[in-house]
């Protein structure tokens, strides 16, 4: 149950009338006096963000426009302001840990005109909202949302792989998954997108995260530098108009737009523009705001929903082997996943993309090779769960019939994918599918999609996203590819949104010089303990095993040792971390405790300080990159150690490297 402790420090209500168009500036800090949020209310409203005296955001206009000629923000009559504070805890039933502070200011700004806005300032950053207080329906036709930036400083930022719209790359036509460009904002390409979450690099070696939250009916926000390169303005796909149907009758592609970004039934809040403000770069490593601005689930009991470990069989492409049957989609070949994940204790299989007659996207409609129903039986009998793949146009086309005959089958849930865009009609889509994965008690993988913006708070059982550059990529990457460097600039920025389907567990582990994508027998970059330390260091409650169950059960000490990893925890610790280098993250479950760290290219010594564990924890167990890893990516070494007194440990990391370890009772 997602429960919210009553714990109300303070609640300041402040109301006066306040007309007139002179210009008015109010100042919200949040409790700890290091965030300060400016809001100038003149012609226009403005606002700016500080951290401890130094501007973060400058100061930057904001409003919305409506297709009837409204506009929120321009000639603004305020009416009444009110503060207040909230200091209060969360308890989310999946997630990183087992509670969230949740303490910040509040400022809400009520306009003549029926509309408002609203503020919080957090300790690390700030986040602001419009809300209509209209009773009728409206059109937005577009939203002006402003994030100007102080001396041109260097962003972290990836832009859209368009897909080819007849003829001609769209950016609104993406899967969210590039890689990540370090330039200034100068040198940005004003011609393309950035899609969110975006890192931009501040006073003092601080970052500012931009990103949203609390998105369930409005499109989602791309970012575009200004002509003058004094920052980011917001930019948004126009709602579809036409869509035409592709790809075996999986994937919708919007030919012609609306005139407008979206259709608003009234009374709405819009979704909150967040500005994550970080004094160190580890500080991204565990940030909390997206999940706590989102809106929190209803009352109930969330303890059907069951996270754990997937295995899975496109990454592979069916590739099992030394067996008496042709290996591929058919009964005897899920078996076969079904064996081996119960051997391991792997809580699921899925199957993806394959199963389902295609062309006409009728998800009942199952290929004469496969059993599915001889399949539930047989998982059942072994303790496993059954999740399947559905391209999103034809899990839309019948959604409650598809959900409420598969789950009164025994399917633990569906994997959607091929959303690839996120104008307003296809975030509805990924709340539609939540909503009703959760009324028939359904877990929801929502692949193919954008960045995650709290919809994981507000339906538990949206239980993973991806919108990420995951080693699914390398099966067909370019000459230049850097999945390496990717792994430790990721978490920094995509996983403050929250978590991913990146899908690791590669066993063929080669280094930079002997990397080359094969579709069929695909190879992940770095070591053997690089793809073992990022079941720790990836936030992923619905944790795939991309490798074939054959190569698994050759490498059993390696695959034991994952299958044991938890996927959600009680408590995160971040214990280093410099975007593009290196990091590591100690995570907590019951009495256990595992460590994960990851390198770039470069090999890297660390000493890692594990005097959290406490006076009772003497023994750990490793995996460590071997003495010739950067020759040989598979080579590794396990061993099992004391702790010294002082509890801290030096460890070594070869050249796309990692580490990995767990406490021992």
């Amino acid at each position: 149950m997602n429960i919210v402790s009553k714990k109300w420090v303070a609640i300041i209500l402040i109301a006066a009338p306040l007309w007139g168009y002179a210009q008015k500036v109010v100042e919200l800090k949040d409790p700890s006096g290091k965030v300060s949020v400016n809001v100038t209310i003149g012609n226009e409203i403005i606002y700016s963000v500080s951290h401890e005296g130094d501007v973060m955001v400058g100061a930057s206009p904001i409003s919305m426009a409506l297709v009837d000629g409204t506009v929120f923000g321009k000639e603004p009559r305020l009416r009444k302001k009110s503060i207040k504070t909230i200091n209060q805890t969360i308890y989310p039933p999946i997630y990183k840990k087992k509670s969230i502070k949740d303490h910040y200011n509040e400022l809400t700004l009520d306009f003549k005109g029926g509309y408002s806005l609203i503020f919080r300032a957090y300790e690390d950053g700030a986040a602001y909202r419009f809300v209509s207080n209209l009773k009728k329906p409206f059109w937005v036709e577009s939203e002006q949302a402003v994030f100007n930036l102080p001396d041109n400083p260097k962003i972290f930022a990836a832009t859209p792989k368009g897909r080819q719209v007849d003829g001609k790359e769209n950016q609104y036509h993406s899967s969210f998954q590039n890689t990540y460009q370090h330039v200034s904002l100068a040198e940005w390409d004003k011609s393309r997108l950035a899609f969110l979450p975006v890192l931009t690099e501040g006073k003092g070696g601080k970052k500012i995260c931009i990103t949203e939250a609390d998105l369930l009916n409005y499109p989602g926000m791309f970012l575009k530098v200004s002509s003058d390169d004094k920052g980011f303005y917001g930019d948004f796909a126009a709602y579809p108009k036409d869509v035409s149907v592709e790809v075996r009758g999986l994937k919708g592609v919007v030919k012609t737009r609306e005139p407008y970004i979206a259709k608003v039934e009234g009374r709405t809040a819009f979704p909150w523009r967040v500005m994550v403000i970080a004094e160190e770069d580890a500080d991204l490593l565990c940030n909390d705001m997206v999940y706590k601005l989102a809106t929190p689930a209803a009352e109930g009991d969330y303890s059907w929903v069951k996270p754990g470990k997937v295995a899975w069989d496109w990454w592979n492409d069916w590739n099992i082997y030394n067996v008496d049957f042709r290996a591929g989609i058919n009964t005897e070949t899920y078996k076969y996943y079904i064996d081996f994940a119960s051997k391991f204790g792997i809580e699921y299989v899925i199957l993806d993309e394959g199963w389902a007659v295609a062309g006409p996207a009728d998800l009942m409609q199952v290929v004469p090779e496969i059993d599915l129903n001889e399949l539930v039986h047989y998982a059942n009998t072994k303790k496993v769960g059954l999740i399947l793949w559905a391209g999103y146009r034809a899990f839309d086309l019948d959604m409650d019939r598809v959900c409420k005959h598969y789950a009164a089958m025994g399917i633990k849930g569906f994997k959607i994918d091929f959303m690839d865009r996120d104008d307003q009609y296809m975030i509805d889509f990924n709340r539609r599918c939540a909503e009703t994965g959760a009324k028939y008690k359904l877990l929801i993988d929502l692949h193919g999609t954008s960045k995650p913006t709290g919809l994981q708070r507000t339906y538990p059982n949206a239980i993973n996203f991806e919108g990420v550059h995951g080693l699914e990529e390398l099966k067909w990457a370019q000459p230049g590819t850097d999945q390496v460097t990717y792994d430790v600039t990721m978490p920094f920025i995509r996983m403050v949104a929250g978590s991913v389907d990146y899908t690791q567990g590669a066993m063929n582990n080669v280094n930079k010089e002997n990397f080359k994508s094969i579709y069929s027998e695909p190879m992940s970059q770095g070591t053997r303990c690089r793809q073992l330390a990022q079941y720790v260091v990836f936030d992923s409650p619905l944790n795939m095993l991309c490798d074939a169950p054959t190569n698994y059960m050759k490498e059993e000490e390696c695959t034991k040792f994952i299958a044991a990893i938890p996927t959600v925890w009680d408590d995160t610790k971040v214990l280093n971390g410099k975007i593009g280098e290196y990091l590591a993250i100690a995570r907590q479950k019951d009495s256990i405790w595992y460590v994960g760290a990851l390198t770039n290219w470069d090999a890297r010594d660390m000493e890692l300080d594990l005097s959290f564990l406490g006076k009772d924890v003497n023994r750990i167990e490793i995996f460590e990159d071997g003495i010739n890893a950067d020759r040989v990516g598979k080579d590794y070494r396990r061993k099992v150690i004391s702790l010294p007194a002082d509890k801290k440990i030096k460890i070594h990391m070869a050249p796309g490297g990692g580490f990995v370890m767990r406490t021992l009772k």
